[in-house]
């Protein structure tokens, strides 16, 4: 293309910015650009993007700055104390007030979420500045802990500003990298602000375009009206040339969120092998949630950083009779199941506390207490709750597909060729395997692996067969097979996601390049 034909194609964005160069003779980074054109940032970022690809434009420095900033979560330490600083003050009050303070008695406040008492407990005595001693309680060393010192620092320093990070001494970097937000832990009071200040100049032919472009007062118009030709105006005018070799632009069609449409696909697949779909509430008791499941009233899933629980109100009225009581039996001494059960004291009044259901197969249970058809299959696409780090295959919510067939044929084979269907069909994994697993509430019990193409071996969730101790508290007295997997990672597999996170984007691109059309 000669240098008028290249003139001509230009866009009016073009022709400023191209003009702007041209008359200041130097390269011009983006804001100086914007101020000179009086263009938006945006605007100029489209010209000098287009300009680039005609050869008519080079980058000629790249200047990255990082700057440090504090969160909200940053301004909340600077204002009222982090967790280090608050950990310290707490255990020299309970000193000097002869009241020994123990780290359960620091993670039940709610100040502070868990994860942040645990990790500050855990610098300081790695930095010797407490100690645990007999009883579990904490105190104090005498020694200072250097990370205290510098987050506390920092933290005043940067209020309510910002600051280049290369100005902080080598130590400070590292408490800044520390403590600042990454993905999956948003929960930090740094952030590291990244800014890339890149200066344009003219290329050689850019220089001759730039000159026209300087040189030529003649408005450009890409529309000739009634009025132009009517006062002759448009002899002074120069017409935007239209270009057919432009792609035009992609129209993009709505469909069905493809995470939706997997979860319809699975669930027309059971319905299509004979299952019916059993339903229960998000929130659930402890009772049908655990109890009912044989998890004893002291395991650890019950524990405040594993579940959810409801604050108001905290407890349900009553759980139904009489399974209550065969429960509570089958836990305290076996009752008829024919075992010797946990050996403890059952608390009815916990069962009837309130949680986010952290398992489907609570749905289970209740379908189990209902007089299920025998033989019998169920499936539930079920929402559930953990605390959980987020990161590439956790999140702190997700769906399972939890099931059981009953009768009196079933056996674990029949569980195994199930979940092996499962792996194949609905999460069109290439590769399976099966690794021995506990879980309270079934025996022999199973955990169903598949591969990833990018993620390697990835869990899917659990299976088994039902123990007596499950079913024969609920009037079910035929063998139970019961499965729960991760309906979430099942879909990372099918769809092509390698972050689970993914699969809940607001980036519509993203979404509509998943793989998979249901």
């Amino acid at each position: 293309m000669n240098t008028a034909s290249l003139y001509d194609s230009l866009h009016p964005l073009e022709v400023q910015v191209l003009a702007a160069l041209s008359q200041s003779g130097e390269a011009r980074s983006d804001d100086a650009l914007a101020q000179t054109c009086q263009l938006d940032l945006s605007q100029i970022s489209m010209a000098v993007g287009w300009l680039s690809a005609k050869a008519l434009l080079c980058v000629e420095s790249e200047t990255r700055t990082v700057t440090v900033v504090l969160t909200e979560i940053g301004e909340t330490y600077a204002m009222d104390g982090a967790p280090l600083e608050w950990i310290v003050d707490s255990i020299k009050s309970a000193t000097q007030s002869a009241t020994p303070i123990s780290v359960k008695d620091l993670q039940t406040n709610e100040r502070f979420q868990p994860t942040e008492i645990s990790r500050a407990i855990g610098v300081l005595k790695k930095e010797l500045a407490i100690r645990l001693v007999a009883g579990g309680y904490l105190e104090l060393t005498g020694v200072s802990s250097p990370t205290l010192q510098s987050l506390k620092r920092l933290l005043h320093q940067l209020r309510a500003t910002t600051q280049d990070l290369q100005e902080f001494q080598e130590f400070e970097q590292q408490i800044l990298r520390q403590f600042s937000v990454k993905r999956g832990n948003t929960h930090e009071p740094f952030r590291f602000e990244e800014h890339i200040e890149r200066r344009y100049a003219l290329t050689d032919e850019g220089k001759t375009v730039g000159g026209l472009c300087q040189s030529s007062p003649i408005e450009e118009v890409s529309q000739l009206t009634p009025e132009m030709l009517k006062d002759g105006s448009w002899r002074d005018k120069r017409f935007r040339k239209y270009t057919i070799n432009l792609s035009p632009p992609r129209v993009a069609s709505g469909r069905r969120h493809p995470y939706r449409a997997f979860l319809d696909l699975v669930k027309r697949r059971l319905v299509g092998m004979g299952f019916q779909e059993m339903r229960g509430p998000l929130v659930e008791t402890e009772f049908w949630d655990m109890d009912a499941l044989f998890m004893p009233q002291f395991h650890p899933a019950r524990d405040i950083h594993d579940v959810y629980f409801v604050k108001n109100p905290s407890h349900a009225d009553h759980i139904p009779e009489p399974f209550l009581s065969h429960v509570s039996e089958a836990h305290e001494h076996g009752g008829s199941t024919g075992s010797t059960g946990w050996g403890y004291q059952y608390d009815r009044d916990r069962a009837r506390r309130l949680v986010l259901r952290s398992q489907g197969t609570a749905v289970s249970a209740r379908t189990l207490a209902s007089n299920p058809d025998v033989p019998g299959k169920y499936f539930s696409i079920a929402r559930c709750f953990r605390y959980d780090q987020v990161d590439a295959t956790h999140a702190t919510d997700f769906f399972q597909v939890e099931g059981i067939v009953l009768g009196n044929d079933i056996h674990f084979r029949t569980l195994l060729g199930l979940l092996t269907l499962f792996a194949k069909e609905m999460a069109q994994a290439r590769e399976s395997r099966f690794l021995p697993a506990y879980f309270p509430f079934t025996e022999p019990s199973v955990e169903l692996h598949v591969r990833h193409p990018q993620l390697g071996w990835m869990e899917l969730g659990g299976a088994g067969l039902l123990r007596p101790e499950v079913t024969n508290p609920l009037g079910v007295t035929v063998p139970v097979i019961a499965w729960g997997l991760g309906l979430d990672r099942m879909a990372m597999v099918a769809l092509g996601v390698h972050d689970i996170r993914d699969l809940f984007s607001s980036d519509l691109e993203k979404v509509r390049n998943m793989r998979g059309t249901f």
